[in-house]
């Protein structure tokens, strides 16, 4: 194992070291990865600073390790993690101003409730996951949070959790991290890896044009077209970090599930934006099919299925590709095919009492899994496509929130409280005008030496853009 120089400490960064393995990365290149740690950056009772900083730092070795590649470097350019860069940019949702205006991050029935016999956590951002949590409860479309807590109060937890998901909506009881590891679900994400890695087929991959070492700045996925399938939070910020390397990445989602406006406008830098119904016309996904280097998707396991685009199929039809899949509770155990977002991730894994308690749950300082599966995840990507200019063939990497709460709860050691002083974001935020105003936004946290600084340009409306390649 090869230690990790730090401003602030001379031994090894355990948790940096851990990410890399999980990717599959050569231990060698961890010395090129220099930190900057800031103990009150995210603090919290476990150890979510240090999961962060992991997932950045290895998210920006995989970026660097495939510039070398690209550009013939003899050395794998140098690699910095700033605390304080990657606890801005976890919370990034948060610190995006619109025109000066504050962002809405969760709606008025996303929230903890009270139940007959414990705690209940709710998601209804979406006006289609509202509706139906309210339909549960007997209560109309413009119920109040009062009337909602008076029907939950009325109910156990668990069966509220089963009733709003079998009616597609989103409720996770509150469980201790003893009572989540006795369920099945449990079990099943703990028996797999951190990063699921497979390669699919043996053709040759298209050849990546090389870089040119002298143009700056140096961008490892320059020429890479990436078609996202990703919704809330993981996936768009795998999909924007590739955007910030270069990848020309084109976002599609459904006319009839348009995305939440703050929420587009913090995940969309660098990208383009287009809706596409795949029901009516498969032609025009195939022609983008056709020339992506990469495709990312974050529904729930199996529901893009029908649509002929699990990993298989879609290799089976453009060999050589790379698929990336994220998904709340992993494609695998009894909850394979729920809904399910970081918040009530947190609640069903014990993350919720550990930060708070049974009686009191409380949350982490920023919504951890999401943004560090999502980092993790493009450093996947990005690794396969260096192990795919060796020896080609598709490939197929998959993450999961729980399994990055599993992680997190027992697999990141608690670091010691040294190191520079955490003055706040201001240093990581950066002002620029755009289609949709004026933006207030969280500097990337992914940085190497000569690589990019901030996105080539600002997010744009929802579905303005063609859907096809420039």
């Amino acid at each position: 194992m090869t230690d990790i120089a730090s401003d602030s400490a001379s031994d090894v960064a355990p948790d940096i070291v851990s990410a890399w393995t999980a990717l599959g990365g050569d231990p060698a290149l961890l010395s090129r990865v220099t930190t900057t740690e800031r103990p009150e950056a995210l603090p919290a009772r476990l150890p979510v600073r240090q999961l962060a900083r992991a997932c950045v730092g290895a998210c920006a070795l995989a970026a660097a390790e495939l510039a070398a590649r690209r550009a013939g470097l003899a050395e794998v350019p140098a690699v910095r993690v700033d605390d304080g860069a990657v606890a801005t940019a976890f919370h990034s949702e948060r610190h995006l101003l619109v025109d000066g205006r504050a962002p809405v991050t969760f709606a008025p029935l996303s929230r903890f409730w009270r139940t007959a016999d414990g705690w209940v956590r709710t998601h209804a951002n979406y006006p289609h996951h509202r509706a139906r949590l309210l339909g549960v409860l007997g209560l109309p479309e413009d119920a109040s949070p009062q009337q909602a807590a008076a029907r939950l109060a009325e109910r156990p937890a668990l069966e509220v959790e089963e009733a709003v998901y079998g009616a597609g909506g989103l409720a996770v009881a509150l469980r201790t991290p003893k009572e989540w590891a006795a369920h099945e679900q449990a079990a099943a994400v703990a028996a797999r890896p951190l990063v699921e890695r497979e390669r699919l087929d043996a053709t040759h991959a298209r050849v990546l044009a090389p870089l040119d070492p002298a143009t700056a700045p140096l961008l490892p996925a320059a020429g890479l077209r990436v078609l996202d399938l990703t919704r809330v939070l993981a996936g768009p910020v795998a999909t924007r970090t590739l955007a910030l390397l270069g990848a020309e990445v084109l976002r599609v989602d459904a006319p009839w599930l348009p995305e939440l406006p703050d929420q587009h406008a913090d995940t969309g830098f660098g990208k383009r934006s287009a809706v596409l119904d795949l029901r009516t016309d498969k032609k025009t996904f195939e022609e983008l099919l056709a020339s992506a280097d990469v495709v990312v998707t974050g529904y729930r396991p199996g529901a893009l299925d029908r649509f002929g685009l699990s990993p298989q199929a879609l290799i089976g039809r453009r060999p050589g590709l790379v698929v990336a899949q994220v998904s709340a509770w992993g494609a695998y155990g009894p909850w394979a095919a729920r809904r399910g977002f970081d918040s009530l991730v947190q609640v069903a894994t014990g993350i919720a009492v550990g930060e708070g308690s049974a009686e009191e749950p409380g949350a982490l300082p920023a919504q951890a899994l999401d943004h560090g599966t999502g980092y993790l995840l493009a450093a996947a990507v990005l690794r396969a496509l260096t192990e795919q200019s060796y020896d080609g063939g598709g490939r197929s990497v998959r993450m999961a929130l729980a399994r990055t709460a599993r992680w997190l709860t027992d697999g990141i050691r608690p670091a010691p409280a040294t190191g520079t002083p955490y003055e706040g974001p201001g240093s990581w935020l950066a002002e620029a005008d755009g289609p949709l105003g004026r933006l207030r936004y969280a500097l990337p946290p992914v940085s190497f030496a000569g690589g990019p600084a901030d996105w080539a340009r600002p997010a744009v409306p929802w579905g303005s853009d063609p859907a096809r390649w420039r």
